[in-house]
């Protein structure tokens, strides 16, 4: 065994105890708290990820108090709404910072937002656990800032292997946003070399925050696809595909994956694959105990950003219990610079991506009629 392996093994032994919410644990936390901060788009256009995540945030708040917090005392979230606005966002994170003082940030949830984040905890060290992946160059450069969801050009990948090795088609039509889904694009193009059996017939844009897409929706399907991608964060351009009849099979990424935006897709929400990690419907072994307490908690069947909300509070956690109550930003941060176990996979914030999530880490789903299930399909094989 590596010791990088021995490392993973020790982290995942720990998290099996510590994440257990039906054991018998220590008593509650009490005394001073310690502030966590969280900016999240909780209104707006990217309510669909920000939503979901604070749910999963609060939850694990609630279980790490009930075993005991950090030291006695209980963390508390300390949550703010940038209502999907990046000037809003690094405003919401600079009081966080100056006037609250936390010990750490949690969030945003959209590509704009972060960067703005960035520029509040990248000069101080803040360490930072960021439900997305890396898109921005600069976000490279921002070492404190771990990332528990997969970069984009991973996410344009698990998309890319599908639609060649699964469906194994070649006329592909891609509908996406002018935000996250402008970059996955502009991945797949870079990517497009690596599956000759690949060619994009039709690629339309549509704004964020757009209410009617049939425009572009039209466009693709005038191309005749064999599949259609969709990259948004929005049920908008399903409820366009549907509306246009389109019959080709959908890939989709994973910023459409919550049950947010499926409720939005109405009965648009049918015969969708999705590269993803969470499927609250099928869980892996290593999901099932957040996913009964998320479950008992909300009555609601959790994905992806719920699960990237609560491995968030739960890495935080284990550097704020590893360290000194007076360690200093920069320190918290090199203590998360290792393996962490988590429920949407197994992190190494090592990795230059700043998440470890690797092509193998990726979960096919379909949503049918609202509902998914898991596909036995896996990427890389």
């Amino acid at each position: 065994m590596t010791q990088g392996s021995k490392i993973f093994a020790a982290a995942l032994m720990l998290a099996s105890t510590a994440w257990t919410t039906n054991q018998a644990v220590a008593q509650s936390a009490t005394g001073e708290p310690i502030k966590v901060g969280a900016v999240l788009s909780i209104t707006g256009p990217a309510a669909g990820l920000g939503v979901p995540t604070r749910n999963g945030i609060l939850l694990a708040e609630k279980v790490v108090n009930a075993q005991g917090g950090v030291r006695g005392r209980p963390i508390k979230i300390v949550l703010e709404d940038d209502g999907s606005n990046p000037d809003s966002a690094r405003a919401k994170a600079s009081a966080l910072v100056n006037d609250q003082k936390v010990v750490g940030l949690l969030g945003p949830s959209q590509v704009a937002q972060i960067v703005a984040v960035g520029s509040v905890t990248a000069p101080i060290k803040l360490p930072q656990l960021i439900p997305a992946g890396i898109t921005a160059p600069v976000e490279f450069e921002r070492t404190c800032s771990f990332h528990v969801l997969p970069p984009t050009a991973l996410n344009a990948r698990a998309m890319m292997e599908y639609v060649s090795k699964g469906l194994k088609v070649k006329k592909v039509g891609v509908l996406h946003d002018s935000g996250y889904g402008n970059a996955v694009m502009g991945v797949l193009r870079q990517l497009s070399p690596e599956y000759p059996n690949i060619e994009f017939v039709s690629v339309e844009k549509f704004e964020l925050g757009a209410t009617d897409v049939t425009t572009q929706a039209a466009k693709v399907k005038a191309s005749n696809p064999d599949v259609l991608m969709v990259v948004a964060t929005s049920a908008t351009p399903f409820r366009a595909v549907k509306q246009l009849r389109i019959t080709t099979p959908v890939v989709a990424a994973i910023g459409s994956s919550s049950y947010e935006y499926v409720k939005a897709m109405g009965d648009a929400a049918d015969d969708i694959v999705i590269p993803e990690f969470v499927v609250g419907e099928d869980p892996l072994p290593s999901q099932k105990d957040f996913i009964d307490a998320y479950k008992k908690e909300y009555n609601a069947t959790p994905k992806n950003f719920e699960a990237a909300g609560w491995d968030m509070v739960q890495i935080m956690t284990a550097a704020l219990r590893a360290n000194p109550a007076d360690a200093k930003p920069g320190d918290i941060c090199e203590w998360m610079r290792r393996p962490h176990p988590g429920v949407v996979a197994n992190f190494d914030f090592r990795d230059r991506d700043l998440t470890g999530i690797k092509l193998s880490n990726f979960i096919y789903s379909k949503l049918v009629k609202g509902k998914y299930t898991r596909i036995g399909f896996n990427a890389g094989s």
